[in-house]
């Protein structure tokens, strides 16, 4: 079973999410979205611990709250075994909004109560554990995002905020205007994009005592890809490296790249996304690996390219 940990340890009453979290972006690309269906994988997600379930307004082109949404409205005593995560802040042109001229952003307080309460409608439940802003937004007005963010948690709607893709500055500059604190930084990290480990993000969260979410922790699927050992590409040089090391741990080389971030002392959460129930079923494998230091950095290493200076 994974366990829970909080995102902010020195809170006694932080918010907890699993270790592992469950990401729906690809849920309504699924050619069953039925309610068994889903059903199936969140069951295979509880099994193992899994409560956390990511979420955002804009997966699946607007769909995929709704078709998780049909499952605790048939089943509601689920929602007290999970932890419900999603995200505002992105305007899609889609053939839902036809007005659109533009993709942009949007972190008014209008959008943001706008947002939270169709992500509520369509999840079937009378609040979120925690709300994100999915993109810093050049256009943003901190004061009123962050007004807007301490209201809804006064309100109940969200049990706590954060972000999502925030540079340091743009953290600092939004926490500045709230009394609520920001939680948690949801950013991209894998053995294939190293840009939070040195670009002050990851460090920023560890000094301000916050865990770290990690979206596409296999780096989109490319580990998976049959690319050629000869291409010189990251995957080619990576790929023989997490095969001989999913080989003496009798486990895939997903549990690897999951565990190389697993390991990592800043506790990230990684968010892991497939329709594959097979996979999903396994997934918690990656809690039981341990990767020491010179291990890890053979990993690093292999992706990047070169040694580390």
């Amino acid at each position: 079973m994974t366990l829970k940990t909080p995102l902010q340890p020195n809170n006694p009453k932080s918010l907890q999410l699993s270790r592992l979290v469950y990401g729906a972006w690809r849920l309504a690309d699924d050619a069953d979205t039925s309610v068994a269906n889903v059903h199936n994988k969140v069951d295979a997600c509880l099994a193992q611990g899994i409560s956390s379930f990511d979420h955002a307004d804009i997966y699946g082109d607007y769909r995929c709250e709704a078709v998780f949404g049909q499952l605790l409205r048939e089943s509601p005593s689920l929602r007290d075994e999970m932890e419900l995560i999603s995200k505002c802040g992105i305007m899609l042109i889609s053939d839902q909004y036809p007005e659109r001229r533009v993709k942009y952003y949007d972190t008014s307080a209008a959008h943001i109560n706008h947002s939270i309460e169709n992500s509520l409608r369509n999840l079937h439940t009378d609040h979120l554990d925690l709300l994100l802003i999915h993109r810093p937004d050049p256009f943003m007005n901190a004061e009123e995002t962050g007004r807007a963010l301490d209201a809804i948690i006064d309100s109940g709607k969200t049990k706590a905020v954060g972000v999502s893709n925030f540079m340091p500055d743009d953290f600092a500059l939004l926490q500045a205007h709230m009394s609520h604190p920001l939680v948690t930084n949801q950013i991209e990290m894998s053995l294939l994009n190293h840009n939070a480990f040195h670009d002050g993000s990851l460090a920023y969260l560890q000094q301000n005592g916050l865990r770290p979410m990690a979206w596409s922790p296999l780096a989109g699927g490319q580990l998976f890809s049959d690319q050629s050992t000869a291409d010189g590409s990251a995957v080619s040089r990576v790929k023989p490296l997490l095969n001989k090391l999913a080989e003496q741990h009798d486990c895939g080389i997903d549990h690897i790249a999951l565990g190389w971030l697993l390991n990592h002392p800043a506790t990230i959460l990684p968010i892991v996304g497939t329709n594959n129930i097979d996979r999903i079923a396994k997934v918690s494998k990656a809690l039981d690996i341990n990767i020491d230091r010179e291990t890890w950095f053979e990993i690093w290493t292999a992706a990047a390219g070169e040694e580390v200076a």
